[in-house]
């Protein structure tokens, strides 16, 4: 039972994602073909392949990473934090920040890992990625020969399921039902790209994964039975 974990050995997690390229035309022709086969299904007839490439970076195939935030636990007596961080800028530097992260702080068997949709996207985004840039996998993403069982990853999308595998329920809805703090109260996912590209405002998008990684803390602690966190406690690292 989640409430028999203890908080401290879990890193709660969140990831951005845009296209590789800012713009479809700066892809090479054959990575041009090749996204215009990826997203036949998706865009069907509705989108020339040019008009749906602000959505590519969903697949890590032809996107990149440009924010992790991470969230963590420190309890002292009766005294709870919750401290939160994150690597942005160049993809690889993040990606072996994050992998030092793991390597250094969250490596050993009792630390978990934990995302809404992660065990759909963010973790398997990431060690794609880490693949792709030849990093070697940390062993938390590293799920070659594990048994189910085995696999150091929490999905609060998956813990909300309760076995019912027909659903989808986005992270702004499950905070709205169970009475937490939105946190897409500035943007979305939708608008990253545009913020990203056309703004440039990464700090912008650093404030909206960290939030998102906090609600992700704060469901787990409603699944929990446990009080939200309140503002004092989450200190911004």
């Amino acid at each position: 039972m989640i409430s028999k974990l203890n908080l401290e050995n879990i890193l709660f997690l969140d990831i951005e994602t845009v296209p590789e390229t800012e713009n479809f035309s700066d892809l090479d022709n054959t990575k041009q073909d090749l996204w215009e086969a990826k997203s036949r299904y998706q865009r069907k007839k509705d989108f020339t392949p040019d008009e749906f490439y602000d959505r590519a970076g969903i697949w890590a195939e032809f996107g990149k990473i440009i924010c992790i935030s991470v969230g963590y636990f420190n309890i002292e007596g009766d005294i709870r934090t919750f401290r939160v961080t994150s690597f942005y800028g160049d993809e690889i530097k993040i990606l072996k920040d994050f992998k030092n992260l793991l390597l250094f702080h969250f490596s050993q068997t009792k630390h978990l890992l934990c995302a809404h949709n992660g065990k759909e996207f963010d973790f398997p985004y990431i060690a794609r990625r880490m693949i792709i840039h030849n990093i070697e996998l940390p062993y938390k993403l590293n799920l070659f020969g594990k048994k189910p069982w085995e696999v150091p990853h929490l999905d609060t999308l998956e813990l909300w399921k309760f076995g019912d595998y027909k659903t989808y329920t986005s992270l702004k809805l499950l905070t709205n039902v169970l009475g937490i703090p939105s946190p897409k109260d500035d943007i979305d996912g939708s608008e990253v790209y545009n913020v990203y590209y056309k703004d440039n405002n990464i700090d912008r998008i650093i404030t909206y994964c960290e939030k998102d990684t906090i609600a992700v803390a704060q469901i787990f602690l409603r699944l929990r039975g446990d009080d939200l966190l309140n503002d004092d406690e989450i200190k911004h690292i």
